[in-house]
């Protein structure tokens, strides 16, 4: 069901509209949390570690599926919340076709370049086999991931947070049992994980797209619809291309920092992969928050709305910092127990090391999440340069002080102490913009 954020308590409608948002990535997060963990208690600590080798790779293509997301729903959201339905279905169509060209073009480099890649990140001879191996069927996977954001990026412009959540529910759990099965009862070992994130991400993928075209032709137009314009495809990669260099450029980061721990050894490696996913497991979900607030904003922004996007800004921080509690405490207080459902108890340094990571980083929860609120806004209002101002001086900083701490204490603790550093500099630029913008529009 199609939703207007421009009315209502903007309180009220941001959180139910972002509440199914937070349900979907937790959904979601766990396609990757079921490889690891299945990986990691079906097969051993090495397909565990190469699990997590593998998925720095591909948070590559996750960040250009949710570049292609995020540009197209806050177009589509602003001549939503404008009442201009002709162009808002000509942009769907335009971010379709665009998005599968990209597709291709991304799937090609990425068979042809696996291995180097993996190469580049120093993985482990004993892993880079399944490393490859897993990497590659997910690679043949990409159109499913491409059109399924698409499609879920739509239907959030719509106000329609929902759909998604249902249709996240269903794989999720359609995944962890595909998991299981192929890898314990059918004894396909690493390729058995990848096949059942492929299967189940395809069959979301073809239902949505389904549900999303019976939405769209639900929508009254007047005269021909362009199926393809520049116009709108320039409006949306004004958008789009800033998130996929800041994810993209993230993932790149990821990659040399997973370097630099590959060089402490496969049982560091292992304790990173699973600690990790915990950690994006909070990490994405304020960021698909985030996300809901574009929307908001967007909308907000067509219907010349402006004083609603700064209580939406403030509704999405005290839904935020609201959520960091119980997963501050379930990792500071819970971190051993949840990490053991990745690995066995027997698996002492990558236990230790995947505790000291979450100890390090969850206290640190409520600034981040400030920081992706503010983000959400920014990018709702089309202030990409500022958005991407701020995140690449997290990165750099976490970057740089990665290998800095790393070295002088030589241990992992001092890779873990640089993702603090980045955070709370780089939250501090994110405010300031927003503030900045804020005054910009009420003048």
């Amino acid at each position: 069901m199609n939703k207007d954020l421009t009315v209502g308590n903007p309180r009220k409608v941001l959180w139910s509209f972002c509440i199914p948002m937070f349900g979907s990535i937790v959904f979601q997060q766990l396609y990757n949390i079921a490889d690891s963990l299945v990986a990691g208690k079906c097969i051993g600590e090495r397909a565990l570690a190469a699990v997590g080798n593998s998925y720095n790779i591909t948070l590559i293509f996750i960040a250009f599926a949710f570049g292609c997301n995020i540009g197209c729903s806050v177009v589509v959201s602003q001549l939503f919340g404008a009442r201009d339905y002709n162009t808002m279905k000509s942009s769907v169509f335009t971010a379709l076709i665009a998005s599968g060209v990209l597709c291709g073009v991304l799937m090609t480099a990425g068979l042809l370049s696996c291995n180097a890649l993996l190469l580049l990140m120093k993985t482990q001879q004993e892993i880079i086999a399944d490393s490859s191996l897993y990497l590659r069927i997910y690679i043949w996977g990409l159109p499913f991931l491409f059109f399924y954001n698409i499609a879920t990026g739509i239907f959030s412009a719509l106000g329609d947070s929902k759909t998604p959540f249902v249709f996240l529910i269903f794989s999720s759990c359609a995944n962890i049992l595909a998991d299981i099965l192929f890898v314990k009862y059918f004894s396909m070992g690493i390729a058995g994980v990848a096949w059942a994130t492929f299967l189940c991400q395809g069959t979301s993928c073809v239902l949505s797209l389904a549900l999303l075209i019976n939405r769209l032709t639900k929508i009254k137009t007047t005269g021909s619809v362009a199926v393809f314009s520049w116009r709108l495809l320039r409006k949306i990669s004004i958008i789009a291309i800033p998130s996929i260099l800041q994810q993209s450029f993230i993932s790149v980061g990821n990659m040399m920092i997973q370097g630099c721990i590959n060089s402490f050894g496969v049982s560091v490696a292992a304790g990173y992969s699973a600690a990790v996913k915990l950690n994006n497991l909070v990490i994405t979900s304020f960021t698909t928050i985030g996300n809901g607030i574009s929307n908001f904003t967007a909308q907000n922004l067509g219907a010349h709305k402006y004083e609603r996007i700064g209580e939406g800004f403030r509704a999405g921080r005290k839904l935020v910092w609201g959520l960091c509690i119980p997963f501050c405490i379930a990792y500071i207080a819970l971190g051993k127990y949840l990490l053991l459902l990745f690995m066995d108890p027997s698996s002492v340094e990558a236990l230790s090391t995947g505790r000291q990571f979450l100890w390090v980083l969850s206290p640190f929860y409520f600034v981040v999440a400030l920081k992706l609120v503010a983000d959400g806004i920014l990018r709702g209002i089309s202030a990409m340069g500022q958005f991407m101002a701020a995140t690449f001086t997290d990165l750099l900083l976490r970057v740089a002080l990665s290998f800095a701490l790393s070295a002088l204490t030589g241990s992992p603790l001092g890779i873990w102490c640089s993702w603090p550093v980045g955070w709370i500099i780089a939250t501090g630029l994110s405010l300031f913009f927003y503030r900045k913008q804020c005054h910009t529009l009420r003048a």
